[in-house]
């Protein structure tokens, strides 16, 4: 992400109602905690302040347990289990990749531990950042597909301020849930990207009548591109195009009353209905850079070809299919096949927009689900589980980035909600 501070401005913060039926809060944390800490982690202080360090060790860093350096990006929910994910952006992470097991969850607690999941081990960095394959480095955000298994990139990135380094390969992992084992790791070669800090995000294309013909397509909002991996054939190629990139128009940014500039390439992709009346047409795909309030689409026969992606010619295959409206930039956007409706997580706005894919994608067919500027600061993930139910991770990034997170209040929040009560009396509902 570009990182440029424009400046801050002091905002009041309001909460503004737009339904009774709004998102539920699952769980909220100030800061987190994680059950796999030493005894020593556990007893230190836990709270450090970015210019709050202590004595670096010999590779220059200090990977103490820091809690405030701690921020969760993506979450997943999976019969009964979270996955909550925190990248490495800063020193002092314990573990990237990590599950809350609700029925294990004390009645009435809101801010649970987070257990390093497959297990520690697999989350620890090497004492001077030495590759490791057999070990994460860095995960933003999971996704579970049809036959139990949690897909995610680990980008192999440690993203310090000062200190950015590729410590391996990025790879895509795929974990059984079913037995918690680990069924594939495919390692990006070089010739499909340089470095993984771009991978944030990934889509998984697959049928439970047949588990071995997967897809995943990974946007790439650093060099623009969308890469498409096949599970059966167990290979990568990529798409490069004008859309994939962001609109320098839309790279600036307002949120928890600092003003920013990024310019995020192409940051999500969602499955949508069915392209055509044959099973050969595919479903359509939807897609948008987060500088941008665009939404672009294709099909996934055209990301499936890999021979297309690499003689090239797709460019009339990939179209625009219109404006969101003002204030628009999202990081997620997922589609509801049970009630047709395309969810935008809104971080300009703090909410979540919707379209009904049966209506024309325009400005005035756009709606708004939820909204708080006070306590949805900056949607940065959702999911649709197996169940039919959103989830949203909200985590007030961009204070943690330019500001100072306040250790005070509640800075983190899971929530969720069913598409077809989130719609109810919206511009998204059928008929409506």
């Amino acid at each position: 992400m570009c990182w440029k501070v424009i400046a801050l401005c002091c905002l009041a913060l309001v909460v503004v109602p737009i339904r009774s039926d709004e998102f539920e809060e699952v769980f909220r944390w100030k800061l987190l905690d994680f059950n796999n800490l030493t005894d020593a982690e556990e007893a230190a202080p836990g709270i450090f302040f970015p210019e709050e360090v202590d004595e670096p060790t010999t590779n220059g860093l200090n990977e103490s347990f820091t809690r405030y350096h701690n921020l969760p990006m993506g979450v997943t929910h999976h019969k009964g289990r979270l996955f909550v994910t925190v990248p490495r952006r800063r020193t002092g992470i314990p573990s990237t990749l990590n599950v809350i097991v609700l029925d294990q969850v004390p009645a009435g607690e809101k801010s649970p531990r987070l257990t390093a999941y497959p297990e520690l081990i697999t989350n620890e960095l090497r004492k001077s950042y030495e590759p490791d394959p057999k070990r994460l480095v860095s995960v933003y955000r999971t996704r579970v597909d049809r036959c139990d298994r949690l897909w995610f990139v680990d980008t192999g990135f440690l993203e310090y301020p000062g200190h950015r380094k590729q410590v391996q390969r990025p790879a895509l992992w795929i974990i059984d849930l079913l037995q918690d084992r680990k069924v594939r790791q495919f390692e990006i070669p070089e010739s499909i990207v340089a470095e993984g800090h771009g991978m944030a995000s990934l889509t998984v294309d697959s049928s439970a009548d047949d588990c071995e013909a997967a897809f995943a397509y990974i946007p790439d909002l650093a060099f623009y591109r969308l890469y498409v991996y096949s599970f059966k054939e167990n290979r990568m190629w990529k798409f490069q195009h004008e859309f994939l990139s962001f609109d320098p128009r839309m790279t600036g940014f307002g949120v928890a009353g600092v003003r920013f500039r990024w310019n995020d390439g192409i940051f999500s992709v969602a499955l949508g209905p069915p392209a055509g009346t044959n099973a050969a047409d595919g479903r359509k795909v939807f897609f948008h850079a987060m500088a941008s309030t665009s939404e672009y689409q294709t099909t996934t026969p055209v990301l499936q070809n890999e021979t297309l992606a690499k003689v090239g010619g797709y460019d009339h295959l990939f179209t625009h299919l219109g404006e969101r409206g003002i204030k628009t930039q999202c990081t997620i956007h997922q589609y509801d096949p049970a009630t047709g409706v395309l969810f935008y997580a809104e971080v300009n706005r703090n909410s979540i927009g919707c379209w009904n894919s049966a209506q024309r994608f325009e400005p005035e067919n756009h709606g708004i689900v939820h909204l708080d500027n006070r306590n949805f600061i900056y949607p940065s993930d959702m999911t649709l589980d197996s169940d039919g139910e959103l989830w949203v991770m909200t985590n007030t990034l961009p204070r943690y980035a330019y500001a100072k997170l306040d250790t005070e209040e509640y800075n983190f929040r899971i929530w969720r909600q069913q598409p077809a009560k989130a719609i109810a009396g919206t511009i998204c509902a059928p008929g409506a």
